[in-house]
């Protein structure tokens, strides 16, 4: 797979740089079942393929992916707890 392969992937499902995997799932879901010739006369059979193809690519991607749990990318992933570090011993803003 290339990152060209993974960013039209992206485009296909209609998804941004960052999504959950519930995300992905949900919008995999949700194309499919607008696409599908048993709920429209009109469907693409191709289409259908593209958005297989796609969520085939970013599946790929997501089981190889190596997760960080480094202090700076928890933060990153949740930005209330950054907050609550920066500011928990500021008087004003936390416990004072």
């Amino acid at each position: 797979m290339t990152y060209t392969q993974l960013r039209e992937a992206l485009q296909v499902l209609g998804l941004g740089d960052r999504a959950s995997l519930r995300q992905i799932k949900r919008r995999h879901r949700e194309l499919i079942k607008a696409h599908h010739p048993d709920a429209s006369p009109d469907a693409d059979p191709e289409m259908i393929r593209k958005v297989n193809a796609a969520y085939r690519v970013i599946d790929e991607y997501v089981t190889a992916y190596r997760y960080s749990f480094c202090e700076e990318e928890f933060y990153e992933q949740n930005p209330d707890e950054q907050l609550r570090r920066q500011f928990m011993d500021d008087p004003f803003w936390g416990k004072g």
